[in-house]
């Protein structure tokens, strides 16, 4: 039984016999528990394009409506028109059945179904070990992938690899000149090189293998050797994340196809770019319709160079022809002007960009004992990834990433992530967990038939603690909905704070495991499954453990 599909037939309906033949209804869950468990402002949309007061409009709908029925028990106005429902006791408790049964795929929907999506997220050069900042990046795309899945879409996860420009040219000469010095102490360091620890070993690698064979070759063997070491400690700190990508796309294979001068060649037969001064110039001025101050962008250097814009723009009309139903980018704030040109001069060449969603993410500050955490990869004065993995853990790590809103800056404390206590709240909700997994396996002990049990009373959970926990748990899906719709995976960890807060309310005020009342134990401990089976699903969703001793 879906209570929200039940109260938009009975509004669609009200409406109808009002004369009006209503569109979409927004049904909310209200934040004041005195104002029911459903409310919806249709009254008061509808009373404005009818020219009608919305409180006395909602009246007229509530008596078209025929309730009290059997899952809505009062329907209410409140403010200027919101009508809210009031629901039945006994739905949630059939809902408590519905979790039991449903289990690990409790609040997997099918809104997406038979849909694929594509996420292209991390996609760092391969000039270095990842460094904390990029966490926020990598464990954000990690919980949005995970979120798409869970609405129904086949994900496949993909990484852009770029192994060319100056970036890779200075990576070169870095292990170049380490490499030189092993031999030749003072040969001088590039003022551009990476300066990271990382480097002498690379060089130290290449020594141990050829010796001072290497003193005269060119850059190609020390670019590429170096391209190896960062790409395998990439892939290998994403691994301790659990992030497995299906596809690595290589900017190269851009170029050695031909894609770049084919997209070249229609920007220049749509009279989309133009030359000036040797370059080749983008007519974004004319493509970003809704920015007054747009300005042209160079696509090509007077050096013949494509800058990034180029290639970024060829490898989304490659995505856009492999025909994924949505494509997710999840970028840092230094994009957020850049992507708005790439997906216009796709879309000048007619490609649908509707179907492209871009996720912009603002940075992250690591604070320690009060101070900032500074970081440069050049400078080697580096908080590495691994070194934060290593220090407060995986777990820890991806749920202080994804616990805010993308759209805000986040300061990452990592004395709290540190702490070994329900104070982190990361250990909070995995506590609650690992309690329920606890109560649990006392009721094997203390009921061993109750597994097997078949008829359990639900009817006894009467309790406002075991009311307030059925409704929280019942709106799982919902909140997975929303937060999928939205791209914001944070939406599942305050829901989950709710849980385990409403968890340790019946937890604390009510007696679980009683010989004397087998029946409301049962009844109880079906409750603890079912608070169980969200958290471990949320868990799942976030990119986290839920374990079951701590």
């Amino acid at each position: 039984m879906d209570i929200k599909r039940h109260i938009i037939i009975k509004l669609e309906s009200a409406l109808k016999s009002l004369g009006i033949d209503a569109g979409q209804i927004i049904l909310e869950r209200p934040k004041d528990e005195s104002h029911g468990d459903i409310s919806t402002n249709a009254a008061m949309m509808y009373a404005k394009k009818e020219n009608k007061n919305p409180r006395e409009f909602a009246q007229s709908v509530i008596e078209k409506l025929f309730v009290p029925d059997e899952y809505v028990t009062k329907v209410t106005i409140a403010g200027p028109g919101f009508i809210n429902f009031f629901i039945s006791d006994n739905y949630y408790k059939v809902k408590l059945k519905e979790i039991i049964s449903s289990s690990f795929l409790y609040g997997r929907l099918e809104t997406n179904k038979g849909k694929t999506a594509n996420i292209e997220w991390v996609s760092a050069n391969p000039t270095g070990p990842l460094h904390a900042g990029h966490g926020r990046h990598i464990s954000l795309g990690k919980a949005i992938a995970n979120l798409l899945e869970w609405s129904g879409y086949k994900v496949t996860r993909e990484y852009y690899y770029n192994n060319a420009g100056q970036q890779m040219e200075s990576l070169a000469k870095s292990v170049y000149a380490r490499y030189r010095q092993i031999f030749e102490p003072d040969y001088q360091f590039p003022s551009d090189g990476y300066a990271g620890e990382y480097i002498y070993e690379i060089a130290n690698l290449l020594e141990k293998e050829h010796g001072d064979k290497l003193i005269d070759s060119d850059n190609t063997i020390f670019k590429q050797a170096g391209e190896n070491w960062c790409f395998k400690s990439i892939r290998q700190t994403l691994h301790r994340l659990g992030i497995t990508h299906e596809v690595f796309f290589n900017e190269s294979s851009l170029y050695d196809s031909g894609k770049i001068n084919e997209t070249l060649d229609e920007f220049k037969k749509r009279s989309l770019s133009y030359e000036k001064d040797g370059a080749v110039w983008l007519k974004t001025s004319e493509l970003i319709k809704d920015k007054k101050d747009a300005e042209d962008k160079v696509i090509v250097k007077a050096t013949g160079e494509p800058t990034y814009r180029m290639p970024d723009m060829a490898y989304h009309i490659d995505k856009i022809k492999r025909g994924y139903n949505l494509i997710v980018d999840v970028f840092g704030s230094d994009h957020g002007d850049t992507y708005r040109e790439v997906l216009a001069g796709v879309q000048g060449l007619g490609y649908d960009t509707s179907k492209i969603k871009v996720i912009i993410h603002q940075m992250v500050t690591f604070v320690q004992e009060g101070k900032p955490v500074k970081m440069s990869k050049r400078s080697d004065n580096v908080y590495y990834l691994d070194d934060l993995l290593d220090d407060v853990g995986v777990d820890v790590a991806q749920f202080f990433f994804v616990m805010r809103s993308a759209n805000t800056h986040l300061e990452f404390d990592v004395e709290l992530a540190r702490e070994q206590s329900e104070k982190n709240p990361v250990f909070y909700l995995q506590y609650a967990h690992a309690r329920i997994c606890g109560i649990l396996r006392n009721a094997n002990e203390a009921f061993p038939d109750y597994k097997n049990s078949a008829n359990v009373n639900y009817s006894l959970l009467n309790n406002a603690e075991e009311i307030s926990l059925l409704k929280i748990l019942s709106v799982f899906p919902d909140v997975v909905a929303s937060a999928c719709s939205a791209y914001e995976p944070h939406k599942i960890i305050t829901y989950l704070n709710e849980v385990a807060e409403n968890y340790h309310k019946f937890y604390h005020n009510h007696r679980v495991i009683n010989a004397d009342e087998k029946e409301l134990s049962y009844a109880r401990l079906k409750l603890c499954e079912a608070s169980k089976t969200v958290l471990k699903n949320g868990f799942d969703i976030i990119g986290i453990s839920a374990p079951e001793r701590m």
